[in-house]
């Protein structure tokens, strides 16, 4: 298994400043990101895309840097009810597929997006609940017009330049737990026809959206793995807040920024939970066949980038280093 970072943390630097960073940091791959919501990326994907010669200096950099490149990322909304937002986020969706391969990756991250709840709504509407009825007609609606319809086709896409969807599952989003990534995925891949042994959709886990859901990452990931859907893992931690949390729960809608009152917030791996999940879910990982990478995502708000990516590189190459071998010495 090896470590890499989420890029986008270096926004407004060029490239070559952000591999050499990630060698002097000792990481072994980089994720890029390629547009929607991350932001502007290190180039125009469209321009790489169109250039044989682009895309060669990229992947020589990065390989001339010792990296490899874990995936690269394009999360956005392509089923937003706004078409004015909708079509640049397909766009960039399709985009990044055709890329991948072409920079050495067959990964592309992204989100599921949510549909609005009915046909001419202006904005994402997410359930959470079945009760009032509306929000089971709202979920009929965005399952059964929208999701399955744009991602079966999404998927032929994928299938035919050779590359996996990997769904970040993410509250506010359709796919938001193992449940709907499973669902999602095998619904989709079924109305898309492909005949493949492995399905082209699947996830990109990140243990920091599952934290404050309730939900214990080191089961579900080991359920998104048995089901053949784990492609690419997200390294970013989750801090619960002992006090808002118990008095309000941790369905939170207060602004990032707002520290004091947050009942949870993103925090560097170590500093939101210590070593009693991180080396857990990384022997999951193993256990499960997972050889890729580990991303690391910095959204700390507490700590700089540069602390916030020393301090998680240095915490989890401990929480690697101490986890056993994915073959036991005796076989």
């Amino acid at each position: 298994m090896k470590l890499g970072v989420m890029a986008a943390l270096f926004a407004g630097r060029s490239l070559e400043e952000a591999l050499a960073i990630c060698v002097d940091s000792g990481l072994d791959a980089i994720e890029l990101p390629v547009g929607a919501y991350p932001g502007k990326p290190f180039f125009e994907p469209d321009k790489v895309l169109a250039s044989a010669k682009e895309q060669q200096r990229i992947k020589a950099m990065i390989a001339d840097h010792g990296l490899s490149l874990s995936a690269i990322s394009c999360h956005g909304n392509p089923v937003h009810p706004d078409p004015k937002k909708a079509k640049p986020h397909h766009a960039a969706f399709e985009t990044a597929v055709k890329l991948a391969p072409k920079l050495g990756t067959d990964i592309v991250i992204t989100f599921s997006g949510c549909p609005g709840g009915a046909k001419g709504d202006k904005q994402p509407n997410w359930v959470t609940c079945p009760w009032p009825g509306e929000f089971l007609e709202v979920l009929e609606y965005q399952w059964e017009k929208v999701l399955v319809p744009y991602w079966a086709t999404q998927a032929k896409l994928a299938h035919q330049h050779g590359v996996r969807v990997a769904w970040e599952p993410h509250p506010g989003f359709c796919v938001y737990n193992p449940d709907t990534t499973i669902r999602l995925a095998e619904r989709a891949m079924k109305a898309s026809g492909i005949k493949a042994k492995r399905s082209v959709l699947g996830c990109n886990f990140d243990p920091s959206h599952f934290f404050w859901q309730g939900i214990d990452p080191v089961k579900a990931v080991a359920a998104i793995a048995e089901a053949g859907l784990l492609f690419h893992v997200h390294a970013k931690d989750t801090e619960l807040s002992s006090i808002e949390g118990p008095l309000n729960g941790y369905l939170d809608a207060r602004p990032y920024g707002d520290l004091a009152h947050r009942s949870w917030s993103f925090r560097t791996c170590g500093w939101g939970h210590g070593h009693e999940f991180w080396r857990p879910f990384v022997s999951e990982l193993r256990r499960r066949g997972y050889d890729h990478v580990l991303s690391i995502e910095h959204e700390d708000a507490m700590m700089s980038i540069e602390e916030g990516l020393e301090r998680a590189v240095a915490f989890l190459s401990e929480a690697m280093m101490f986890d056993p071998p994915a073959t036991p010495w005796w076989h």
